[in-house]
């Protein structure tokens, strides 16, 4: 049976007017949801749209700026503009799965709406909001900055919505086509690893501009005279064209939108009612690891068990996991390149110290993922010692994963620039750093706590409403790692070496010292610390 069956005569029998403006208002009413809950939350959505009109403000001049560069450059600009925007539209919103009810079907699969009419309401949805705004605002920029005759404004008008459409529609066929894969763990994953090699790739023209290859106009060029024929490059060429060629081109952009619509029709149709990977039952293994035979049994044992499976299982650790070592290594090659391998045995040196600065930071919220399970904890917590003992379970299974990926990162780095007598300092520096950093995160995790959202999504970083904490506890964590790594850091980038010796001491002491303040702050504040990683997501 159809998903337009199901839903039966008590299906909605309104007007694709009238849907579209009913969904338009449950998601102003969702906004505006934001605007009655508590002052983190308030200041989080002030945050937002703060930042989406900034970006539209600034993307808007941007565009409207090439009207000064000759026409051929701008038209170039604008077809890998547009390109990027399609691209952005496709990846974005799988990264945000589980964050936005409205980008799952399954989510409104009980609403009494045919196909269709769901279909026009989930697409308003999608156009709705602060940046799907700033997105069309930026588009309609190059109204201003591209059209060189009267044809090509009044191509243009069509050609910017036909672009945003073509956008929206694209996005929405992707995320309802995947959404049944989206909900089980082993689609996140494959969206985690997917994801960090787009954002790897996304740094092959810089890294290829810093080594020198290629004329960035000859590039340029090149580039967009291959996505002159993709549906966003004709959108744009249309407006430079102003001519019989644009209205064809604009003409084949809309067939495209109508063809997507009625495969996203489809798509909607069968998720609706198929069954997705997460209502099959999952295996459970019993098995003996080797925290089980170094550790005695008890609490510390307990806790690093269970750090080192949410590590291994959970899709948001090895996003982080896999997005520190990405980092580094493109900020390895970065810095390489920009010393021309005159860096020396200090640069090993920084590049692993930032990798373990990377790493640290997900320690900086350490109750974010047990979210609501963590009262069981707050239960069995009869002191201080209990919550230090609890921190260096999570420490202990941290810097079991963290050590193997410094060496390697010290390795690589070392034989990059050339000097392999930094591996020891750059490795021992990297162990410090990280040190320091798992001491820092521990006062943060009970000073600044948040929520991690749901499992549906692996990039998720805190719930609706507190980012600004996030961000925060983030920022006040970096800057008391850095601050703090100086004593060992700066030694060595003026060449005495031998001071790494002593790093893993130093850092081992900032981690027992901070573990000892977080126990003191965070006891007394243990009500507050579940209360703040258990918000609704």
């Amino acid at each position: 049976m159809s998903a337009e069956g199901a839903a039966g005569p008590a299906a909605v029998t309104g007007s694709p007017v009238a849907t579209a403006a009913l969904f338009a208002r449950l998601k102003l009413r969702l906004l505006a949801g934001n605007l009655r809950g508590d002052v983190q939350r308030k200041l989080g959505f002030v945050f937002t749209l703060l930042a989406a009109a900034g970006l539209a403000v600034v993307g808007f001049l941007l565009m409207s700026l090439l009207r000064l560069a000759p026409s051929d450059v701008a038209a170039e600009l604008v077809i890998v503009a547009f390109a990027l925007f399609l691209v952005s539209w496709m990846i974005v919103p799988l990264l945000a799965f589980g964050l936005d009810d409205t980008l799952d079907p399954a989510r409104l699969s009980l609403f009494p709406l045919r196909t269709r009419e769901l279909a026009v309401g989930l697409f308003t949805a999608s156009a709705t909001g602060a940046w799907p705004l700033a997105m069309l605002v930026i588009t309609a920029g190059a109204l201003v900055g591209l059209p060189t005759n009267l044809g090509g404004v009044l191509l243009g008008v069509p050609a910017v919505l036909l672009q945003f459409a073509l956008c929206v529609v694209t996005s929405r066929l992707i995320t309802t086509s995947l959404s049944g894969a989206l909900r089980s763990r082993r689609g996140r994953d494959v969206l985690a690893v997917a994801a960090l090699f787009v954002v790897l790739l996304a740094q092959l023209p810089n890294l290829l501009m810093n080594r020198g290859i290629g004329d960035p106009a000859a590039m340029l060029h090149r580039l967009a005279g291959v996505l002159r024929w993709t549906p966003p490059g004709m959108a744009a060429h249309a407006m430079a064209d102003g001519g019989l060629v644009g209205v064809a081109e604009l003409a084949a952009v809309a067939v495209l939108v109508v063809v997507l619509g009625w495969l996203w029709i489809k798509a909607l149709g069968r998720a609706l009612v198929s069954p997705d990977a997460s209502t099959q039952a999952a295996s459970v293994r019993r098995e003996r690891g080797l925290v089980d035979r170094l550790l005695p049994d008890g609490p510390l044992a307990a806790v690093v068990t269970k750090e080192l499976k949410y590590i291994r299982r959970e899709p948001r650790f090895r996003v982080g996991w896999f997005s520190s070592v990405v980092v580094t290594v493109i900020l390895a090659f970065s810095l390489n390149n920009s010393t021309e391998g005159q860096g020396g045995p200090a640069l090993p040196v920084m590049i692993t110290g930032l990798g373990a600065l990377m790493i640290s930071l997900q320690s900086g919220n350490a109750f974010g993922i047990d979210g609501r399970s963590l009262w069981m904890n707050a239960m069995a917590f009869g002191s201080e010692e209990d919550l230090r003992r609890d921190l260096a379970g999570r420490h202990l299974a941290n810097c079991l994963v963290a050590a193997p990926l410094l060496l390697l990162v010290a390795v690589v780095a070392a034989l990059l620039t050339g000097s392999p007598q930094a591996i020891a300092p750059a490795f021992l520096t990297g162990l410090g750093a990280l040190g320091v950093g798992l001491g820092v995160g521990s006062v943060t995790s009970v000073t600044i706590p948040y929520t991690m959202p749901e499992r549906m999504n692996a990039f998720s970083g805190a719930a609706p409403g507190q980012g600004g904490q996030a961000f925060a506890s983030s920022m006040g964590a970096m800057l008391g790692i850095v601050l703090m790594s100086l004593p060992i850091v700066v030694p060595m980038v003026f060449g005495l070496l031998w001071v790494s010796v002593l790093a893993p001491f130093y850092g081992l002491l900032i981690e027992v010292l901070g573990r000892r303040l977080a126990g003191k702050i965070g006891f007394p504040r243990l009500p507050e610390v579940l209360a703040a990683v258990s918000k609704a997501s």
